[in-house]
């Protein structure tokens, strides 16, 4: 049997809050495999932003481990924990943070050219990442020129430019009207089957989480299956 993309095995994560310890996640156990899409819907607090940190290897949990295509990660070096961050996962997150001064095109080209990709190819893989999203003819577009849905959908672009096995998303709709919302879902979504990507989005969208593979939550610092 395949080994899933992302495991995380009794994960804890405490903050010491002036002298009190804070416990956000308590033992936390979750798998995520290949061409999976999985909404992560929780309370406000209920500490979906640590949980996408700690799957991301942004930040090192207090105790457990967090494994990325069976490897475990918390023992690692900063600068071989960032290097399969850079490789292995893509972020997207609820503002897209596009670099206002570059194009579409541009803004997806940049992370593959720091990987090392040459200039055309990389400019080749950009534009048909932007016309498979939908977007065909905004390549020279600045994104202040370019709707929020545009916009996420760019972001979306150069986080699976340089193609990670794991994408992380944190309210990726947030800011979108419910139509807008439907139509950034729905590229997302045919490019995690497409591409066979493993995803997590944490979402308060249950209409969108509705029609993910699988839903979780957190309950007391634990990740649960949802119906």
């Amino acid at each position: 049997m395949a080994l899933p993309a992302l495991h995380l095995a009794k994960v804890e994560r405490r903050y010491d809050q002036a002298g009190s310890m804070l416990e956000v996640l308590r033992g936390a156990n979750f798998s995520l495999w290949a061409s999976q899409s999985v909404a992560l819907v929780a309370p406000s607090g209920a500490g979906k932003s640590t949980l996408l940190h700690i799957a991301g290897l942004l930040e090192r949990p207090s105790g457990g481990e967090v494994y990325i295509a069976g490897e475990a990660t918390v023992a690692m070096a900063d600068d071989a924990r960032t290097a399969i961050r850079r490789s292995e996962i893509g972020f997207v997150y609820q503002f897209h943070h596009l670099l206002p001064e570059f194009s579409a095109l541009e803004n997806i080209m940049l992370p593959q050219m720091i990987a090392g990709l040459p200039r055309s190819e990389a400019r080749s893989r950009a534009g048909q990442l932007l016309r498979y999203l939908g977007l065909p003819g905004r390549e020279n577009h600045l994104p202040a020129e370019l709707s929020g849905g545009e916009q996420q959908r760019v972001a979306i672009a150069r986080a699976v430019a340089n193609g990670p096995g794991i994408l992380l998303a944190d309210e990726p709709t947030g800011n979108l009207d419910p139509k807008t919302a439907h139509h950034v879902f729905e590229a997302l979504d045919a490019l995690v089957h497409a591409t066979g990507l493993a995803t997590l989005v944490a979402t308060h969208n249950l209409e969108l989480a509705a029609r993910m593979d699988r839903r979780v939550t957190l309950h007391e610092g634990r990740i649960l299956e949802l119906e």
